[in-house]
């Protein structure tokens, strides 16, 4: 009796021409794309400007790579230094093998520094870019699925997933842990875009709420895989590791709720102004204490045009005795002189 089962693809790779279309990679540039999208309109809507979050993303999506195929490799060495191994293939990031813990410690390198070149807190752009980043996952974990990996036990379920037969893998049914993952993280994804709205989070709690989120997910379905993996008191290390992560976003996000409240106002410098560095509170109170210094001065110089216009009016009734006076006097004078100019002009005459 046949079962229903999800088919996987019989290669990863399509030539077009010369060029090789993998699939896996296709999947992780898609999700790339889709963050970078998310996160721009969300960081907009935050006051930001666009762009900026694909500027970082830039330094960020580089590290990230480099941190997940660091990890893989440390955490699974013995797929390329082991005995007959080629440890070349470490460098094969086509074939997969990127760990997501790796990915975003090192892409937390690769933001702060885009960050710190553009004046930005780094938590409010991870806030930004959060439920975008759960959505990247949930996509390139399709890429597993192309290179047949990261299935789980073999079932009949509908929903199973056919393996066929490789290198280190027998062909099969197995649970489509991929695909729990992938429908879990758009969950997460849901969850902080929510959560968000509802509590307006900020100060890198909604990153936070991401990583808590995914590690609980993650914990269960790392536990139904199969695949070779590192065991710490029989339980796979991923599963150890995803513990001690949620434990750390848990306490992140309760002391962050508590020291620092509520979600940043301003969260991109504004350049405009001469590109010296300073944000916008700052270039807003800068403004405002122009504006009082040149009211003040407006205000001293129309005091001082006041008290010109009022002092010659006050000194008017002083001035005005003396003035009269003195006409007056020059008017008796006058009158004095003018007898004796008129008595001897008639013995100018006679003479």
């Amino acid at each position: 009796m046949d079962i229903a089962y999800i088919p996987s693809p019989s290669t990863g790779v399509i030539h077009l021409g010369p060029i090789p279309l993998r699939g896996y990679a296709f999947c992780i540039i898609i999700g790339v794309f889709v963050a970078v999208w998310l996160g721009n309109k969300r960081w907009i809507a935050r006051g930001g400007k666009p762009g900026t979050v694909a500027d970082i993303a830039v330094w960020a999506v580089p590290f990230g790579l480099v941190g997940g195929r660091l990890y893989h490799v440390i955490t699974d060495y013995q797929l390329y230094f082991g005995e007959g191994r080629n440890w070349v293939d470490a460098f094969k990031i086509w074939e997969g093998g990127l760990g997501i813990w790796g990915a975003i410690a090192l892409g937390a390198v690769g933001a702060w520094i885009g960050c710190r070149l553009r004046g930005i807190p780094l938590p409010a752009w991870a806030d930004a870019l959060a439920p975008g980043i759960a959505l990247a996952q949930a996509i390139g974990r399709w890429g597993n699925w192309f290179n047949q990996e990261l299935y789980g036990r073999a079932t009949d379920l509908p929903w199973a997933v056919e393996i066929s037969a490789g290198p280190n893998r027998d062909a099969g049914t197995y649970h489509p842990t991929f695909l729990y993952e992938s429908l879990w993280c758009i969950g997460v994804a849901v969850l902080v875009i929510w959560a968000d709205r509802r509590f307006k989070l900020g100060h890198g709690r909604a990153f936070a709420l991401y990583v808590a989120a995914y590690c609980v997910g993650r914990g269960w379905i790392e536990y139904m895989r199969v695949d070779e993996a590192h065991h710490i008191l029989g339980v796979r290390l991923n599963v150890w590791t995803s513990i001690a992560v949620f434990v750390l976003a848990v306490v992140y996000f309760v002391l962050s709720a508590k020291l620092r409240p509520g979600r940043e106002e301003v969260v991109e410098p504004d350049r405009s102004g001469g590109g010296d560095g300073k944000d916008k509170a700052e270039v807003e109170a800068e403004a405002d204490d122009k504006a009082k210094a040149k009211a003040e001065a407006d205000d001293k110089a129309q005091a001082a045009v006041e008290a010109a216009d009022a002092g010659p009016k006050e000194s008017a009734p002083a001035l005005a005795p003396r003035t009269d006076t003195t006409v007056a006097q020059g008017a008796v004078k006058a009158d004095l002189r003018k007898p004796a100019v008129d008595a001897e002009a008639p013995e100018a005459d006679k003479s």
